[in-house]
């Protein structure tokens, strides 16, 4: 089970990636399935070839921007469909994974990783619960950035485009810009999700992306049904619980002594439970709620205005000083 959460949390990274396009960008990206073994295939490598894990890293994140820029790229400049962009770069970063391992494997179980010295301290690897509690703050790390740029005029930019990209094309805004940018940074996490599990198992494999945009939506679709998705904070958040739920439930499935090989059933029934139930009668009650106390709230605040204001029209002023006398101008 420590191990279910380990994992949630480093998935959790490659989920922000997939909130990023899915929900901010409205964008349907399958590059994510390619790009997450692009992560692990260029940490692997550098790592086998003496580079320091922090640099490999690194690597692997520029690897995902590269590789988000180019979906992006097919997208607005060549007039792909989206869906379609995606496909083709991931069915090009196969053959592109393979040339950069080598092999179809590759082992780094020798070598010096990120996670090295935690695993030989057994702080790692599911022997204690100290491991989660170090794994965490890197999630938090990603989670603030993440809500912290969206809070940004570019993040602000990139949100209008994906909710209304005809008004924020007429601010003058280049929604293609935004778009491209948006894929290549979701790609970028996906990516540097795919280098942290490729280091925490000790290896990377050709195989290791396949069923990774179900596992992204899962947690995405999972921790908003739960959290919810009014704002911002609670929506990004919503995804690294619901990244480390997903997690939990398929280790309990497994524990229950389900067959290895249906994870990737237990997934695509995680998805379509966490796409029905929020329907029900029952599961809507608890959005509902948040829902009425945030407008209750704002109509607080609005009636709170209204009132202030007819208090200053109704306020007689000096005469031709330019101000209002019961609310029309003298």
């Amino acid at each position: 089970m420590i191990s279910a959460v380990e994992l949630g949390l480093l998935y959790a990274i490659m989920a922000l990636g997939v909130y990023l396009t899915f929900r901010i960008l409205d964008f349907a990206d399958l590059t994510v399935d390619g790009s997450f073994t692009t992560g692990g295939a260029v940490v692997a490598i550098s790592i086998v070839n003496g580079v320091n894990p922090w640099v490999a890293t690194a690597a692997a994140f520029v690897a995902g921007l590269i590789a988000g820029t180019i979906t992006g790229v097919l997208h607005t400049k060549a007039h792909i469909d989206g869906l379609l962009a995606g496909i083709l770069t991931q069915i090009g970063l196969y053959s592109i994974n393979l040339r950069i391992m080598g092999a179809a494997n590759v082992s780094m179980l020798r070598e010096d990783t990120l996670f090295t010295s935690l695993r030989n301290e057994g702080l790692m690897g599911g022997a204690t619960w100290l491991g989660p509690l170090i794994l965490l703050p890197v999630a938090l790390l990603v989670l603030a950035v993440l809500i912290w740029f969206l809070h940004t005029d570019m993040g602000l930019a990139m949100r209008a485009t994906g909710d209304n990209t005809e008004m924020i094309r007429s601010f003058g805004v280049s929604t293609d810009a935004q778009i491209i940018l948006g894929v290549a940074l979701s790609n970028g996490l996906v990516a540097l999700s795919g280098a942290l599990i490729g280091q925490y198992q000790g290896f990377s494999d050709i195989g290791m992306g396949i069923g990774m945009i179900v596992v992204g939506l899962a947690s995405v679709i999972i921790g908003q049904a739960i959290i919810g998705r009014l704002t911002i904070f609670r929506a990004a958040s919503a995804v690294v619980v619901g990244a480390v739920l997903y997690r939990v439930v398929i280790q309990l499935a497994l524990m229950a002594g389900l067959n290895p090989n249906d994870q990737k059933l237990i997934s695509a029934i995680l998805v379509v439970l966490a796409l029905v139930l929020p329907q029900v009668k029952a599961f809507k009650r608890i959005p509902n709620r948040f829902r009425a106390r945030r407008n209750q709230n704002v109509n607080d605040d609005g009636a709170a205005v209204v009132r202030v204001a007819a208090e200053e029209a109704s306020t007689p002023v000096g005469f031709g000083t330019g101000e209002v006398t019961n609310g029309k101008d003298l």
